[in-house]
């Protein structure tokens, strides 16, 4: 073994000018390489493959020095199998690398049969007592500290100008220090991403997991033990009730209780999408496929791979979107809007509706193949009048909600705007419930919600409705036709809308707001009850006429 000398003093023969040639375009050819990917063992695979065809070199390794442990491993191993490299493991000051790393200067080892110290961990060279190989390996350096080594066999030669080989690992090794670092930072970036991506799903499986779903009632108790059991298995899950019971929060639940928790979950509202765009965002849609297509996109089911894809009011999905959704369920597999190339996919569907899909099917309007198909699993969510129980428990927590919100210091509820609360049949549910409180909250001056803050039908804070003057839900029985609760309460609702909507001549917004529900609970009701009287096609009021 020896360090780095001149070459006069050793005998060894100055380089030729066809080795200086060859030299110059290694070193030329090395540099494109580094800047030829960011994957560090692509680089440097295909800088060790320029320096045998160039210079003659055989096996070859970028050892590099772990901060963590201080340990040296081999991170890109030329002319090494995956054992051989496993292997190459050395502390610093151990062997030839350990002691080129400690020292930050270069070594040579003429023949490494002949060289105690090599340890020949690799055993990559079999018998080196019977080998002429010799061994340079040069320290890599980053801001004055050795971060690694770069090192190379040759086959021995007497005539072999050691030094300048030396000289030639020394460049290279400077060039290879910076595609070092630019390989460790990014590494760190990922390893951040990828903690920070760990942090977040652990606080999405903590805000979604069922625990977090409010309420201790009965009915609430056989939901949770229905997300315990069909987030166990991969069942395809239809969750059914009316507006704003918690659908999607009953997904959510679902999915980061699941197997699939660490994998993407995508929602769509097939209601919220017209028939035109539902299907390519559903599927995607290739490159000038249509009008605007600029870019090929992917679609929402390619998007879920591997993850959830939650389908939100899917009783409102077109009859031509139905029958590619039913390929998709069967077969997994479909392609983009324009496109021709088959994908597969691997994702748990749970789907959400609070239509009455049984009738649909019945009426022609929905398919009943894909009906059966996404029935696998259905849970049912209570509406909030039939947990009222719950109702306390909800107050509490949406009022600590609206106090972080908004910055408020409310901290009571008087037991008049609680009884009154308790009370009311709640059409909008727990969203509705949720945004009373939010309301109540920003208005209130005290500490204290009053039931003045509540602007909800016929209390005193809304004159406009208490004006109304709704008949007595007791005759209504005596309708024709009308002997349940269920028609009664709509026959109830129809007429409140319908008079809201009179009173503000069809301004969706302020009818919503005088009803005390939100707009989109007031645009569903409307097209549920097929209510004229937007500002699109003023109302009117149909007892006049007849």
């Amino acid at each position: 073994m020896k360090k780095k000398k001149n070459s006069s003093q050793n005998g060894e023969k100055f380089p030729s000018s066809n080795h200086s040639g060859l030299e110059l375009t290694a070193i030329y050819e090395i540099s494109n390489a580094l800047t030829s990917s960011v994957v560090l063992e692509e680089v440097m695979n295909k800088v060790m493959t320029i320096l045998h065809q160039k210079m003659g070199m055989e096996r070859g390794t970028l050892t590099l020095l772990d901060p963590k442990t201080s340990e040296l491993f081999i991170e890109v191993g030329y002319g090494l199998g995956p054992e051989q490299i496993e292997r190459g493991r050395y502390r610093v000051g151990e062997g030839i690398t350990g002691k080129v790393v400690a020292a930050g200067e270069p070594i040579v080892v003429p023949n490494v049969g002949e060289e105690p110290l090599f340890l020949n961990r690799t055993r990559a060279r079999g018998d080196i007592k019977r080998s002429n190989i010799a061994f340079i390996c040069v320290p890599i350096k980053l801001e004055q500290k050795t971060i690694g080594a770069l090192s190379v066999d040759r086959l021995f030669k007497e005539n072999i100008a050691f030094e300048e080989d030396v000289r030639l690992l020394q460049v290279i090794s400077t060039m290879v220090a910076n595609a070092v670092h630019s390989h460790r930072m990014r590494e760190k970036e990922k390893e951040l991403l990828q903690s920070e991506n760990i942090l977040l799903k652990r606080e999405l499986k903590k805000k979604f997991h069922p625990t977090n779903v409010i309420g201790e009632s009965k009915r609430m108790a056989d939901v949770y033990a229905s997300i315990e059991l069909v987030s166990q298995s991969r069942a395809t899950v239809m969750l059914r009730g009316e507006s704003g019971t918690g659908k999607e929060l009953v997904a959510h639940a679902i999915h980061y209780s699941s197997d699939r928790s660490d994998g993407p979950f995508i929602k769509v509202s097939c209601a919220a999408l017209p028939e035109t765009l539902l299907e390519s965002e559903l599927f995607g849609y290739e490159k000038g496929a249509f009008t605007g297509a600029a870019a090929t996109k992917k679609g929402r089911f390619e998007m879920s791979h591997e993850g959830t894809l939650f389908l939100d009011e899917i009783g409102d999905i077109p009859m031509s979107t139905q029958v590619k959704l039913l390929r998709v369920l069967q077969e997994k597999e479909f392609e983009r809007v324009g496109g021709t190339e088959t994908l597969r996919v691997d994702i748990r569907l749970i789907t959400a509706t609070n239509r009455d899909l049984e009738k649909a099917v019945r009426e022609g309007k929905f398919r009943e193949d894909l009906y059966y198909r996404l029935n696998v699993v259905p849970i049912f969510l209570p509406a909030l009048r039939e947990r009222k129980e719950d109702i306390p428990l909800l107050v509490k927590h949406f009022l600590e909600k609206a106090n972080h919100d908004n910055h408020k210091n409310v901290h009571y509820i008087s037991d008049e705007a609680m009884e009154y609360l308790m009370n009311y049949a709640w059409p909008g549910n727990v969203r509705e419930l949720e945004n009373a409180l939010e309301r109540a909250t920003i208005l209130c001056q005290g500490d204290t919600l009053t039931p003045d803050l509540f602007p909800i039908p016929g209390t005193k804070s809304n004159p406009v409705l208490a004006s109304f003057n709704p008949p007595d839900p007791y005759s209504l029985l005596e309708m024709p036709g009308t002997h349940s609760l269920p028609e009664t309460v709509e026959n109830l609702e129809r007429q409140m809308i319908e008079r809201a909507m009179k009173q503000t001549a069809g301004n969706q917004r302020k009818a919503a707001k005088i009803l005390g529900i939100t707009e989109r609970m007031l645009g569903y009701k409307i097209k549920l009850y097929s209510i004229k009287g937007t500002k699109e096609e003023p109302f009117q009021d149909q007892s006049t006429n007849s």
